[in-house]
């Protein structure tokens, strides 16, 4: 049974911070789902990815290919989209996370801009609804320079 762990982002970008949950989640051995809310944004994240460099090279792919299954790393902007049946899904901008999922990962990652006050209200949201549903959740933030975790809700 999996746990959400929330990423407030306050003094790195989502490019820089989210190309280093996926390598610790790679390196846990899981797949990974990252789910976003537009088609525009993924393809952005894509070109990011992309450009990292070849000392952190992230073997990845859109969704809607033929090779999802064979991703270990794959974007989507669908809901309930798990075509690489990812262990690790981490969602970006606000987007959708049931409590279902959460329980049938091993980690669900939910990275919000902290400088984006709805993005901050959309992430507490997050957490009060997974939470209320029994889901064990952890706030992480990097405010004091490294990251710290400030919040914990264990399963009921």
């Amino acid at each position: 049974m999996g746990a959400a762990f929330f990423y407030h982002l306050t003094r790195h970008p989502l490019d820089i911070t989210l190309p280093m949950l996926i390598g610790k989640a790679r390196g846990a051995g899981w797949r990974v789902l990252v789910r976003g809310r537009s088609p525009e944004r993924m393809d952005w994240l894509d070109q990011k990815l992309w450009l990292q460099g070849d000392e952190s090279f992230l073997p990845h792919g859109q969704a809607g290919g033929p090779h999802d299954a064979d991703q270990p790393v794959l974007l989507s902007h669908h809901e309930t989209e798990n075509g690489n049946q990812a262990g690790c899904l981490m969602t970006i901008d606000g987007a959708s996370i049931s409590s279902d999922e959460v329980r049938a990962s091993d980690r669900v990652c939910i990275l919000f801009d902290g400088h984006d006050m709805d993005a901050v209200a959309q992430a507490r949201v997050q957490w009060k609804t997974l939470t209320d549903a029994g889901c064990a959740a952890q706030y992480w933030s990097e405010e004091d320079g490294g990251w710290a975790k400030k919040a914990e809700k264990a399963e009921p």
